[in-house]
């Protein structure tokens, strides 16, 4: 059994679409706090105009029966409101008696309105790869699938995967550890101070101090048309020992974990633990000694009084803290626009300009929550299986009572 999932949709389409599989029968469903985890996704200081339009909420379209999953594929869309400025430009029949350059419509003025045909790819996205590898002579084709408002349907997604790890005891958070260049080194906090961050931070950042030199930058980043990227931390609690596995390269819970991330827009490296400070250090300042202790707070007596590894060792939980961290980079699109050149001209211009935020390693965070959450939410089914929510708890409870006897 399997916890798998897919989107569709485009970022000025009708409305994005989720399609989760493999919730056992059963499982009591919170659609407020899918809609909440959506709302996080659009919070945080220095997010563009976008954020003004969309109130983003799911309605279930399938597999949701009585607040309860059914076994079967759950399908959940999110209604996109700026649709309505995009009609034309987003709608699936071809434009009436208009080439690409041709007005299809007139403003309320009268003058003619084209096609916003983009042929000035940005540097650092995907407009010009993708272009090139789909034959795409309007970039908008690219753009529209690439753009990170595809991360509402993932979000949905692993707010269905947190309600299922909430019922093994699993809870997951994020903070900003570093934005742009402050602190000089990235934040070390713990989950208590991770928890106690309030629900109007601005960046979500767990030192109220650092966060106020981090406005001024965002705020510094805005005067002069520019991004700023981050880093953030995901950390999961109550993660059991024996998820994933050492046996096959795919089954590793760190490799798999290193994907999901990686596919987030704009993130472009992931560090499990304090795996880049460790690359420095002697292995008897990095690996965690091992203790033991009679088995109460921790199922198997076993602990470890530090946890730089992350939580992982060998591709296997080992039921310390899941921490994981995200590398973003700025934000490609600067209003400030960098040096391009027309696909169809060949003439040097500059690349072209998308409502933008001025930096989103908050809204990542969350959208890394969802992540981390889905490939665990995969693992327990891997690993527990249960066609209904009560035969997959009897099987993990089995499974505690063996670790208590290791």
């Amino acid at each position: 059994m399997f916890f798998k999932f897919t989107t569709a949709g485009e970022s000025h389409g009708k409305a994005l679409i989720t399609i989760v599989e493999g919730l056992p029968a059963g499982m009591p469903v919170d659609k407020a706090a899918i809609d909440h985890e959506l709302w996080r996704r659009q919070q945080g200081y220095g997010r563009g105009g976008r954020m003004k339009i969309e109130s983003d909420k799911v309605e279930f379209l399938s597999g949701v029966r009585h607040g309860r999953t059914i076994g079967s594929p759950i399908t959940m869309m999110i209604e996109n409101r700026d649709f309505v400025h995009w009609q034309d430009v987003m709608s699936a029949e071809p434009p009436a008696n208009a080439s690409v350059d041709e007005p299809i419509v007139k403003e309320n003025d009268g003058a003619p309105k084209v096609r916003r045909v983009v042929t000035r790819p940005r540097p650092g996205h995907a407009d010009l790869a993708g272009g090139q590898k789909f034959a795409a002579r309007d970039l908008r084709d690219i753009l529209e699938r690439a753009s990170a408002r595809e991360t509402a349907a993932r979000v949905a997604a692993g707010a269905l995967a947190k309600q299922l790890l909430a019922q093994f005891g699993v809870d997951v958070r994020s903070h900003v550890i570093k934005l742009g260049s402050i602190p000089e080194a990235p934040l070390d906090k713990t989950w208590e101070e991770i928890a106690a961050i309030e629900k109007d931070a601005p960046l979500a950042c767990a030192d109220r101090a650092i966060e106020a030199e981090m406005v001024a930058l965002v705020d510094t980043a805005k005067a002069n048309g520019d991004t700023i990227g981050g880093i953030f931390e995901v950390v999961a609690k109550g993660v059991i020992p024996g998820l994933g596995s050492h046996t096959s390269w795919y089954e590793k819970l760190d490799g798999r974990i290193a994907q999901a991330f990686m596919s987030i827009q704009a993130v472009k490296a992931v560090e499990v633990g304090t795996a880049v400070a460790n690359s420095g250090r002697f292995g008897s300042e990095v690996h965690d000694e091992i203790f033991w202790s009679e088995p109460g707070a921790i199922a198997t007596g076993f602990l470890r009084s530090t946890n730089r590894a992350g939580g992982l060792e060998g591709g296997i939980t080992n039921g310390e803290e899941l921490r994981v961290r995200g590398y973003l980079k700025p934000i490609s699109t600067l209003r400030k626009a960098l040096h391009s050149v027309d696909i169809e001209t060949k003439q040097e211009d500059l690349a072209a300009f998308e409502r933008s935020d001025i930096t989103a390693v908050p809204a990542a965070g969350v959208i890394g929550e969802s992540m981390l959450a889905i490939v665990l939410a995969n693992s327990m089914r891997e690993k527990f299986g249960g066609d209904s929510l009560e035969e997959m708890r009897n099987n993990f409870n089995a499974y505690l009572g063996s670790l208590e006897a290791y």
